[in-house]
């Protein structure tokens, strides 16, 4: 079974984040990943990164996948970080 522990732990070794947090009931999840690597991107572009980052999980493993990707000044502006 997916957890959001593994799939935040997958995003992190693919992709350089200064946080993540994943929550889910093992078939729909939601993350929050705040990179620098986000910096000047669409969110379409962001979503790509991640989704290299998750590779062939994202296919086999994870049903469906809601983000908000946040460069690390989005995140601070939130009031968070």
């Amino acid at each position: 079974m997916v957890t959001p522990e593994s799939i935040g732990a997958s995003i992190e070794q693919g992709l350089a984040c200064t946080h993540v947090e994943v929550r889910g009931d093992g078939a729909h999840f939601e993350a929050i990943i705040v990179s620098g690597a986000f910096a000047g991107l669409s969110p379409i572009k962001r979503h790509q990164l991640v989704y290299a980052a998750l590779g062939d999980r994202m296919r086999a493993e994870i049903h469906a996948l809601s983000m908000q990707t946040l460069t690390p000044e989005q995140w601070s502006a939130r009031g968070r970080g």
